[in-house]
């Protein structure tokens, strides 16, 4: 095979961060769906599950996770086929990055499943025929089956958007929420045409996921963001071709990235966005995951210490409370979500780039977080790392809580 191939659906969330990032390097793909026959005989047993997006390389190893997909590319064998690197040199703007990376990809999964599941009139249509796009092929399948297999499907997805906290009580709140990061992400790309200044970091990557699979695609919310907030669309189209379309920043824009010593109020803004609708969320999963740690010890490290070792979320196995749903305040509310490592492995990228800086640059992150509302995520630690073996999420060993 003499390219990569991206198994992966353009309804997808985590297929739209990786399918972004190739697109902006330049690099040659082809995508397939995940119904196809080659996904399911040679990429399904080496991975052990039906996941997307998976990458498989020009000598058929096998890649899985839109993290580590893209860092085959920035620090492994793919390294010469990008064009820069999209971890920035700066301690600082490396950290932003990461925020933003976690919160693209995690933090947006309420709004991004909100308005996806709960707005049939403008979007079943379209997303009927995009997820038979994800069965596979059968040439006798019916109309009939067709729909059945879409309704059972799209029944188990709206069952799961309960699990990142949307219900009908928190509709009102996703949706006041969802604008007003509209109007701050507006208001930074009146100057900037991406996170951090003239080119696209890993945070803009994070972004990518939800606001294109799901909020630029989706009938209802991408009426919403062209009539409310058309940089950000333009922004979303930026990031998914090769062609920058930098027109609305004048004849010469710098690829430069923005000044750590200055950073712009509209990002400081977004930043404190971050810390009042998310972060209070993280450090709730934080707390959960390290009394149901702290309460078994016996877990072996490699393993997820659960009876299903693909489960990627943590269950009411072992004793856990609340079923693995961890509960916290917002925006006035009492709502409770599925504590996922995988959010906790994340925000270990920001914590183990942030480790290899030194104590002056480690004091300025913290003063950016600090200014930014965000200085919380710098002393979240679960008791164990998180690490990923085998395609998959595992406890490893302790880690210093005080790091």
């Amino acid at each position: 095979m003499p390219f990569y191939t991206l198994y992966g659906a353009p309804a997808s969330l985590y297929t739209g961060k990786v399918r972004s990032y190739l697109r902006r390097q330049g690099i040659d793909f082809v995508e397939v769906a995940p119904g196809s026959e080659r996904y399911l005989t040679h990429v399904v047993p080496q991975v052990g599950r039906w996941i997307i997006p998976c990458l498989e390389t020009p000598d058929g190893t096998i890649i899985q996770d839109g993290a580590d997909i893209i860092d085959h590319f920035e620090k492994g064998p793919g390294q010469a086929l990008r064009t820069w690197s999209v971890y920035p040199e700066s301690p600082a703007l490396l950290a932003i990055s990461h925020l933003f990376e976690l919160f693209g990809g995690e933090g947006l999964l309420r709004p991004a499943m909100h308005y996806r599941w709960n707005f049939d009139e403008q979007n079943l249509d379209f997303l009927a025929a995009e997820f038979a796009l994800l069965i596979p092929p059968k040439p006798d399948r019916t109309d009939e089956e067709t729909k059945a297999t879409f309704l059972h499907n799209s029944g188990r997805m709206r069952n799961a958007a309960v699990a990142f906290g949307v219900t009908p009580e928190t509709a009102p709140a996703i949706e006041d929420s969802f604008v007003e990061w509209l109007d701050l992400f507006s208001a930074h790309l009146a100057d900037h045409p991406y996170l951090l200044g003239g080119h696209p970091t890993i945070g803009d990557f994070g972004l990518i996921a939800a606001m294109w699979a799901h909020l630029y695609r989706d009938p209802a919310p991408a009426m919403l963001i062209k009539q409310r907030a058309p940089r950000v669309g333009r922004w979303v189209e930026r990031m998914t071709t090769r062609e920058p379309y930098l027109h609305e920043y004048g004849d010469d824009v710098s690829a430069e990235l923005i000044d750590d010593g200055a950073i712009p109020e509209t990002l400081l803004a977004m930043m404190r966005y971050v810390g009042e609708e998310y972060l209070g969320e993280l450090a709730a999963h934080v707390e959960v995951a390290n009394r149901w740690l702290g309460e078994h010890p016996e877990i072996e490290p490699g393993t997820n210490g659960l009876d299903d070792p693909a489960a990627r979320g943590l269950t009411k196995e072992r004793g856990l409370a609340g079923g693995g749903l961890a509960q916290f305040e917002w925006r006035g509310q009492q709502i409770e979500t599925s504590v996922m490592p995988y959010r906790f492995w994340l925000m270990q990228r920001l914590h183990d780039d942030l480790g290899q800086a030194s104590a002056a640059e480690q004091q300025r992150v913290g003063d950016v977080f600090q200014a930014g509302g965000a200085a919380v995520i710098l002393g979240l630690r679960t008791l164990r790392r998180v690490e990923r073996a085998g395609h998959l999420e595992v406890w490893g060993p302790e880690q210093d809580l005080s790091a």
